[in-house]
């Protein structure tokens, strides 16, 4: 076991894909980066041992950032287009609602108004709104405009979708705006009128997924999966080159580990996923969901040191995240809630058992992520070549011909959403699958 460990610990594997994807540029969904990304990716995996490697494209809307504003009677401040915000000028009257939540908007007169909104919750608030639910309150509501203002200081207006499955492009202008820009709007024009404009491309588009396999060809499969798709604003470098870069070293590793393996494990690196978890919908859509053992998705790893699993409610897979952790003396957290943002979602509604495999850090929220502050400087190689260590020991335990993982009724993953106050949002933003 210990030359592969100190291969892994060594290997610029990893931490080389992930400079070669931050360098691609704008990596959108449907752009030529996210392409050139995913053509990087394929060919990464085929030189780490891993065969078949293949894109699968697919069909999108399109949708790429030009020119947006706010202005004010006596000036006008910085923002960007959330992507998927239709291309209008609206006009109405400036309403702070503060973090966005329920009773907030409850309390509010947003008829017509431009909806001002934070990008976090309160300590004390029993669970996470996501952007898209508090955009499609503020469009129940009657607003005519979204503005999303970023709780991280630093100049940093913050990104993000809007829109459906159902109607991808959304239906009132969403723009972004820092922290900064936030207070002196609502300070010095609540209350009062302002125009938000949003120009955009709307069109059609094509994105892919990267596929590549490693182990025997059983039916069944073990999926270890990530993001390849970025927002335009930033370099990706922790959404999600980093766990684009964290496959490519465990199938690094796993490529000299090959005979361990009982079942087949699929590679995938998913386009799309930023506009709505397009590309594991995809894939999802066309699978059997009783061949697939478990899904191990990497978004949001190498942040920080320690690995954090949400493992949905399937006691084995928490079990063998400790188990590993135990195995190597190294800290991990499992946290048995749903969470339903992400690539091993579309598997999970399902019944699939799947983790999001994240870093434990401080803050609340996405810390630089979706901000042009989401930059390769942010991590350190270390945590990408113990994060891989980690997994890998994790993929072959899960792919052990003993090893079973009982999957879920749908029901029972509808009903724990009920439970833990996630049905609400998702009803508000059209993401209710049962």
């Amino acid at each position: 076991m210990a030359r592969w460990i100190g291969e892994t610990f060594t290997s610029d594997v990893g931490w080389t894909h992930l400079e070669a994807l931050v360098d691609v540029g704008n990596r959108m969904a449907g752009s030529e980066g996210e392409r050139a990304g995913a053509e990087l990716t394929r060919e990464a995996l085929s030189a780490a041992g891993a065969r078949n490697a293949r894109l699968e494209p697919f069909e999108i809307q399109g949708w790429s950032r030009e020119e947006s504003a706010i202005e004010t009677a006596d000036e006008r401040l910085a923002c960007i287009a959330l992507p998927r915000s239709p291309a209008e000028t609206v006009e109405g009257e400036l309403v702070d609602v503060g973090y966005g939540l329920p009773e907030e908007f409850e309390a509010a007169d947003l008829e017509g108004a431009v909806a001002v909104v934070r990008s976090d919750v309160p300590s004390h608030y029993d669970r996470y709104l996501h952007r898209r639910e508090k955009y499609y309150h503020a469009v129940e509501a009657g607003a005519a405009a979204f503005v999303y203002r970023n709780h991280v200081e630093g100049q940093l207006p913050a990104t993000g979708s809007v829109g459906t499955a159902e109607a991808p492009i959304g239906e009132i202008p969403a723009v972004g705006v820092s922290k900064e820009v936030g207070a002196r709007l609502v300070r010095r024009s609540a209350g009062e009128p302002v125009a938000v404009s949003v120009d955009a491309a709307v069109g059609d588009a094509e994105s892919a997924n990267v596929h590549a396999e490693l182990g025997p060809e059983t039916d069944e499969r073990l999926l270890v999966t990530s993001h390849v798709d970025a927002h335009d604003v930033a370099e990706g470098a922790l959404d999600n080159g980093a766990g684009t870069a964290t496959v490519v070293e465990v199938a690094n590793a796993l490529a000299r580990r090959e005979d361990e393996l009982d079942c087949r494990v699929e590679f995938v690196a998913y386009g799309a996923e930023e506009v709505g978890l397009v590309g594991s919908s995809h894939h999802a859509d066309g699978a059997d969901p009783d061949l697939i053992r478990a899904v191990v998705n990497n978004d949001g790893v190498v942040r920080g040191r320690t690995l954090e699993f949400y493992t949905h409610g399937f006691p084995e897979l928490a079990g063998a995240a400790e188990a590993v952790a135990d195995r190597f003396g190294h800290p991990v957290e499992t946290i048995p809630k749903l969470g339903p943002h992400s690539d091993h979602w579309p598997f999970v509604v399902d019944g699939v058992p799947g983790y999001h495999v994240m870093s434990v850090t401080d803050g609340a929220g996405r810390g630089f992520g979706h901000t042009a502050a989401d930059t390769l400087d942010k991590l350190d190689r270390r945590n990408l070549r113990e994060s891989a260590i980690l997994l890998t020991e994790l993929v072959v335990e899960l792919a052990g011909e003993d090893v079973e993982i009982d999957h879920r009724e749908p029901a029972e993953i509808a009903a724990e959403l009920e439970a833990q106050g996630l049905a609400t949002g998702m009803k508000v933003t059209g993401d209710w699958p049962y």
